[in-house]
């Protein structure tokens, strides 16, 4: 019979600038792995054609968002390019108890006042681009900006790229297979740090005890 460690679930962040892969990256892990949900944004930015409210983000006027925040709802928030974005606590603290990971796809802003909240469960991962040429060609490849708002972007990625040092792990993704077997490798070897563990002790004691 095959041994259960109850585990605490870790909060593993994927930041990166717009176009560097973290979109895709996280997308693939939710595929592979079912112990990892993402965790659902709340923004009040526009929806985008094709969005859904509640598996995409959570849509909400200012003047609500305001009041969340007020109220301690939200574990981090952040404005990025004139839109608020925020993280909220219930959900996210539930599934941790439970010994599930969340997945956040989350700026440096939004991972320091994570790590604020909550340093001992977070994992943070930094993705860049192989070169800042690969990173305007995929800018572009996405036909889903204009000419403007890449350049915008491309400007605040050296902003975003400037953060590194502030992350656990970095990651170069010059291919997606490989960056994505790295993602995987890093939750690996977290979810077996002692700390998380804390079903551990139990069982320690029914080897020794030959229980």
């Amino acid at each position: 019979m095959s041994a259960h460690i109850n585990r605490r679930g870790l909060m593993l962040v994927l930041s990166s600038p717009s176009g560097a892969g973290k979109t895709t990256l996280s997308r693939r892990l939710l595929e592979s792995d079912a112990n990892v949900s993402l965790s659902v944004s709340v923004t009040t930015r526009p929806k985008r054609p094709g969005e859904v409210e509640g598996r995409d983000y959570l849509f909400v006027g200012e003047s609500d968002f305001e009041r969340m925040a007020e109220a301690g709802e939200f574990l981090e928030h952040a404005q990025v390019f004139g839109h608020r974005y925020a993280t909220p606590r219930g959900p996210v603290l539930e599934a941790l108890a439970a010994g599930r990971d969340v997945l956040f796809d989350i700026d440096w802003q939004g991972t320091q006042q994570l790590r604020q909240q909550v340093r001992e469960d977070v994992v943070t991962i930094f993705v860049l681009p192989p070169s800042r040429e690969e990173l305007e060609r995929r800018l572009h490849s996405r036909a889903q900006d204009s000419d403007e708002v890449v350049a915008k972007r491309m400007e605040k990625a050296n902003d975003e790229i400037s953060h590194w040092a502030e992350y656990d792990y970095i990651i170069v993704n010059q291919d997606i297979d490989r960056a994505q077997h790295e993602v995987e490798t890093i939750l690996t070897a977290e979810r077996l740090k002692r700390a998380r563990q804390p079903g551990l002790p139990g069982f320690i004691e029914s080897l020794m005890r030959g229980g």
